[in-house]
C-alpha cells in the first residue's frame, strides 16, 4: 500500500512480529527510504488473545500515529524543531494528533468545515 504525505509516496509496509526492527514497537516511521512499518500484531504472542477488532483498531492508531510522523518530516518540522527540545519528534504530541484526529475529523464534517 502506498499514501502520498505532503507530495510524497510512502509505501506502508507490515512486518512480522519476528522482525528484529519490531522488537521494541509496534511501527516506525523511516523518512530516508519513505517508508512506513507496522507490526503484524496477528504475529506477536503478546497479542495472541486479544480479539481480531482490538487487533485492528491497535493497528490504526499505529498507522496514523506514523502517519503523523511523516507528516511532521515532510512538512520540514524535524529540522526545525531541534531549537525547542525537538518537539516534532515528541511521541506525546504525535500521539495526541494520531489518536484525537479521527475526532477533530468528525467534528470539522459535522459543522461542513472540511
Amino acid at each position: 500500500m502506498k499514501v502520498n504525505i505532503l507530495g510524497t509516496d510512502y509505501d506502508v509496509i507490515v512486518d512480522a512480529a519476528d522482525n528484529p526492527e519490531m522488537k521494541d514497537c509496534d511501527g516506525y516511521c523511516y523518512t530516508c527510504a519513505h517508508e512506513i512499518h507496522v507490526k503484524d500484531l496477528s504475529t506477536d504472542n503478546e497479542w495472541k488473545n486479544e480479539p481480531d477488532s482490538v487487533i485492528r483498531q491497535r493497528a490504526k492508531q499505529v498507522l496514523r500515529h506514523e502517519i503523523i510522523h511523516a507528516f511532521l518530516y515532510e512538512s520540514g518540522l524535524y529540522g526545525s524543531s531541534l531549537s525547542s527540545d525537538r518537539w516534532a519528534l515528541n511521541e506525546e504530541m504525535v500521539d495526541w494528533l494520531a489518536i484525537q484526529f479521527p475526532k477533530i475529523l468528525k467534528a470539522f464534517e459535522d459543522v461542513g468545515c472540511i
